[in-house]
């Protein structure tokens, strides 16, 4: 279930309703309430789940929906217990129900300084908005004209400088968000349906752990479904972009214009230099080095260094470089000779 602190769950929908509304047709249990969305890997009786690629067959298989939406040709596959909905857009079909039962709570009310802080040494400077439900610990400041949104708790000794929003979000003690950072925004995601490209509501939240620093105009897009986390002490450097779902490791460092896209995982102590970047589902090992530039399109092995495009280790990329180069020059001077 979606946190409460940041998402109002609507009234529950039988399947027979839900059907009717995202464009699916009953097989199996119209008459069951679901009264939430979830992934087929946690997802209760009273939830509603998807196929949307036969590799996650087997969770299908084992999956405790209430209901689930599957292609007609994944129907004999479903799980007995569940209703069924027959879809020939399932991911967009699940999209939509997301939005009839679960809402992102939106900045209605303000709540007070006096009612947010921890104690009087709370500094808010002005301009700053905070939602209802936000909750901020002591020593901690919030810079000028900065949005806090309702439910976003902050730990202690943080800063958080001018131009800041935060929402969906819970903070850990000294996090530091520098000038225009973009905290909580709804990650990246559109499934394919026959009217065009359907918005998938991201139902998860962001977690900065304790001393984890955000540079100037960075974004941390919040999970899907799970939470998008940023590990103690992780240094993010200013233009980072950090996709929704990811698992940021302790420690790591990342350099100005890196590019981390959605479900990507790094261990601790990883580095990453400037302009890298990383394609979605990754898994980068502890201690890994990605060099700047690199572009990592495969995992990455603990404790080693990629560089180049699609990125490869260290070593090498630096033999095919020096190969090629050897080789250019010696075309360029067979060429020469000819003439």
């Amino acid at each position: 279930m979606p946190d409460p602190r940041f998402f109002q769950t609507l009234s529950p929908l039988t399947v027979a309703v839900l059907a009717e509304k995202i464009g699916g047709e009953v097989v199996r249990g119209g008459e069951v309430v679901i009264s939430a969305v979830a992934p087929l890997s946690t997802a209760d009786r009273g939830a509603i789940a998807f196929l949307g690629d036969r590799k996650f067959a087997a969770a299908l298989a084992e999956t405790r929906a209430g209901c689930v939406i599957v292609p007609a040709s994944a129907v004999d596959a479903a799980p007995p217990g569940a209703a069924v909905i027959v879809s020939s857009e399932a991911q967009a079909a699940w999209a939509r129900a997301s939005a009839l039962l679960h809402r992102p709570l939106r900045l209605n009310r303000a709540t007070s300084a006096a009612e947010a802080a921890e104690d009087d040494s709370v500094v808010i400077e002005p301009g700053v908005v905070l939602g209802e439900g936000v909750r901020v610990g002591r020593g901690t400041r919030i810079g000028a004209n900065t949005v806090i949104g309702p439910g976003v708790q902050i730990g202690r000794d943080c800063l958080i400088s001018a131009g800041v929003t935060v929402g969906f979000a819970l903070l850990g003690d000294r996090v530091k968000l520098l000038a225009g950072a973009r905290i909580g925004e709804a990650g990246f995601g559109a499934a394919g349906s026959k009217a065009g490209p359907v918005d998938i509501p991201q139902l998860g939240r962001v977690i900065l752990q304790d001393g984890v620093t955000v540079g100037a105009n960075s974004c941390i897009d919040r999970g899907a479904y799970d939470d998008t986390v940023i590990g103690e002490n992780t240094k993010i450097d200013n233009l980072v972009m950090i996709g929704h779902n990811c698992v940021i490791g302790r420690n790591n460092l990342m350099a100005a214009h890196t590019g981390i896209s959605g479900s990507v995982t790094s261990g601790d102590n990883c580095i990453f230099g400037g302009r890298a970047g990383v394609g979605d589902h990754i898994t980068i090992g502890e201690g890994a080095r990605v060099a700047a530039g690199g572009g990592v399109l495969a995992d990455i092995p603990p404790g080693e260094i990629w560089s180049g495009y699609p990125a490869k280790p260290l070593r090498q990329f630096l033999r095919e470089t020096v190969w090629l180069s050897k080789e250019a020059s010696r075309k360029k001077g067979a060429k020469e000779s000819k003439e």
